[in-house]
């Protein structure tokens, strides 16, 4: 994971700029990161998309797990986070940096749904027309066995997730600041079925 010491005061220009769009005023930590990615099996994805990459806190760890072959597509809508990116993993051809809204992602993907979808994005500071948009968009961009793993600040998130997906799991990261909510959505019931 290629943390940078500028990271925090490039995440919080962007907080400043769009506090909306960026949702917290620092990077996700290692940690809540690692236990957020820990809800799914990046490794065996063959499509990992990544929602709101920021300074690449997420990308960093999803490429370290992820295998040879598989394709990341990282998507951040401001510019000069995603130009970020780009730079500091140009190395790396299983990622795809796109700078776009997360509800148009599905563009991007070729045709092909997610094995396992990440999310950054402040669900609960969006426009509200927006949130609904991108959180309908959600389950559709995922394989049948698919799982999405979020971070959050609050649990407000939750009636929402448990509307669109058949199986939501939860629990607090402690290890961040302010501590967030992790949750891991699918459509798979407990025991694995559809």
């Amino acid at each position: 994971m290629r943390q940078h010491l500028t990271d925090p005061l490039r995440f919080f220009a962007a907080f400043v700029a769009h506090p909306r769009q960026m949702g917290a005023v620092l990077p996700t930590s290692r940690t809540a990161v690692r236990d957020m990615l820990d809800l799914a099996d990046v490794p065996a994805a063959d499509l990992v998309v990544e929602l709101g990459a920021g300074t690449g806190s997420q990308t960093g760890e999803i490429l370290a797990r992820l295998r040879p072959g598989a394709r990341l597509v990282a998507v951040e809508i401001d510019a000069k986070l995603s130009a970020l990116l780009e730079k500091r993993y140009a190395g790396d051809a299983r990622l795809q940096v796109v700078t776009d809204s997360a509800e148009n992602v599905a563009a991007y993907l070729d045709g092909q749904r997610a094995d396992v979808l990440v999310s950054a994005i402040p669900f609960t500071s969006l426009d509200g027309k927006l949130r609904q948009r991108i959180l309908d968009a959600l389950p559709g961009l995922l394989t049948p066995q698919g799982v999405m793993v979020l971070i959050q600040y609050s649990p407000l998130l939750m009636g929402e997730l448990r509307r669109r997906f058949r199986s939501v799991r939860w629990r607090i990261t402690p290890w961040n600041v302010p501590p967030a909510f992790l949750f891991a959505c699918s459509q798979q019931d407990a025991d694995g079925t559809n």
